[in-house]
């Protein structure tokens, strides 16, 4: 993993609502996991979509029960 790999995306944590950031990786290619959102401590389930084509990234978040 490399630096320039690494982008900070902002989203709204499902659970409570708060403003958090999430520091992705894209250079793993398409992914699914859990993360912590800073304010309340629930998981979030992160799904990353790559799409080396046209150079970007998909990023879709929902509560840990979803």
């Amino acid at each position: 993993m490399y630096e320039e790999d690494l982008n900070t995306v902002v989203v709204r944590c499902p659970n409570c609502g708060h403003t958090t950031q999430l520091e992705i990786d894209n250079s793993a290619g398409n992914q699914d996991y859990q993360d912590e959102c800073s304010a309340c401590g629930d998981l979030i389930h992160v799904q990353l979509q790559v799409d080396e084509l046209h150079n970007k990234t998909k990023v879709h978040i929902e509560g840990n029960d979803g």
